[in-house]
């Protein structure tokens, strides 16, 4: 009786002008399956309110809709995989992913055949990965939102959204929660991920050898680091927020002539930005608040440009060890430093005195912690006198030249809940 309902509920829909097919697919043992056994290119099947059973394949261009309809793939795969190009899969609930798939089971999956797929709308729960798009280009997952594992060890659960080989991908405006990294990039190029919120996460975006992307006005809450960004080239970050995460605001290992914009890191508990091997980067329009360091230096990171930035409240600005003086400013600007007394007698705003972070017994305590003991005896105060005193004696290391009088306030981004 449900078979000739569903067959007859076929039949008496409407065809469009364009030859496809609008069907609305009951929430029946196998229905959805078998429509998409006989779907043609440019149709759009419309599921009812109730759970639909999968793993489902895509191999036609086609428009999924759901409307209060839910996905469950059975722990069997990813629960729906997309094998065609010019797909929408849109208002659906998916869950219900394998664990396996060499860690690739996801709650939707985008082969390589599967470029300018659009995901739009969903919400994904409990997926071993939420999104992967693996090798489509063009792909929009946007408007998503997925929370992922809490069971196993964090390193050890899936990734909100996973690119690999997937150019042209934008990922926008998503709320990502728990599972490994919030978006997990390897091996892409020319990728926006705009308006996102992470939380609760390992690291927020995790990009490695993805080059000539953008990373712009995203939001990382409490999760262990923000933004890292891996062996990449020509990535701009900008107006992205990092508040309350535990490790790094942003970490740049490897990456090089990337711009660093107008971001907001506060309340990291260790380092606002951390710096290895990273070279020709530019730094400016950015706050780095209240966090354990400002930036940390390291591993020979060379002609980055650093103005224009606050650094506001941290316990140590900026840790550079190195023996010869780097410029922190700019065509005569600098940062800001909230630890700076200065003076701007001519009122231009540029302080009348140089600003240098750090001194000999800064050094000293960085290679030898154990000295911290010393830092209220007599012999650190003279030193540290001395130094004020005689800036020749200093090491060398950072040197801001031209100091800003008041700090940058760029836009914070606002999350706005998906509808």
């Amino acid at each position: 009786m449900m078979l000739r309902l569903f067959m007859l509920l076929v039949f008496l829909l409407p065809v469009s002008p364009s030859g496809a097919r609008e069907t609305v697919v009951p929430a029946t043992d196998g229905a959805l399956i078998e429509t998409l056994k006989t779907a043609q290119a440019g149709d759009i099947l419309r599921l009812m309110q109730g759970t639909y059973f999968g793993p489902i394949v895509i191999e036609v261009p086609l428009t999924l809709i759901g409307e209060g309809a839910v996905i469950d793939g059975r722990e069997i795969g990813s629960t729906i995989t997309v094998n065609a190009p010019d797909v929408t899969i849109e208002g659906l609930t998916v869950i219900g992913s394998g664990s396996g798939g060499d860690g690739l089971d996801a709650g939707i999956t985008l082969t390589k055949t599967a470029d300018r797929t659009v995901v739009r709308g969903n919400t994904l729960l409990g997926n071993l990965i939420g999104i992967d798009v693996h090798g489509a280009k063009d792909a929009l997952i946007e408007g998503n939102t997925i929370v992922g594992r809490q069971s196993a060890r964090m390193n050890d659960r899936g990734n909100g959204i996973y690119i690999w080989n997937a150019p042209g991908t934008r990922v926008i405006g998503n709320d990502v929660r728990f599972g490994r990294d919030g978006v997990f990039v390897n091996t892409s190029k020319n990728n926006e991920f705009r308006g996102n919120r992470f939380r609760d996460l390992r690291f927020a975006v995790h990009y490695m050898y993805a080059n000539n992307s953008l990373v712009t006005g995203n939001i990382s809450e409490g999760n262990h680091l923000g933004y890292a960004i891996m062996y990449s080239d020509n990535v701009r970050i900008e107006g992205n927020l990092s508040d309350g995460d535990r490790d790094h605001g942003i970490m740049m290992n490897y990456t090089n002539k990337s711009e660093v914009v107008n971001n907001t890191i506060r309340q990291v508990n260790d380092k606002c930005v951390f710096i290895y091997n990273a070279h020709k980067n530019t730094f400016t329009g950015n706050v780095f608040e209240g966090c354990g360091i400002g930036i940390h230096f390291t591993a020979g990171s060379e002609r980055n440009e650093m103005s224009g930035n606050a650094f506001i409240a941290n316990r140590t600005q900026v840790k550079y060890v190195g023996s010869k003086w780097v410029d922190w400013s700019v065509g005569g600007n600098g940062n800001y430093w909230s630890d700076h007394a200065a003076f701007d007698l001519n009122g231009d705003g540029i302080a009348d005195s140089a600003y240098r972070p750090n001194d000999i017994m800064d050094h000293v305590l960085w290679t030898q912690p154990a000295a911290k003991s010393l830092l209220g005896s007599p012999a650190v105060q003279l030193i540290r006198w001395s130094q004020s005193a005689f800036p020749a004696m200093l090491p060398g290391g950072v040197i801001d030249r031209a100091p800003l009088m008041q700090p940058v306030r760029p836009e914070i981004p606002v999350w706005k809940e998906i509808q």
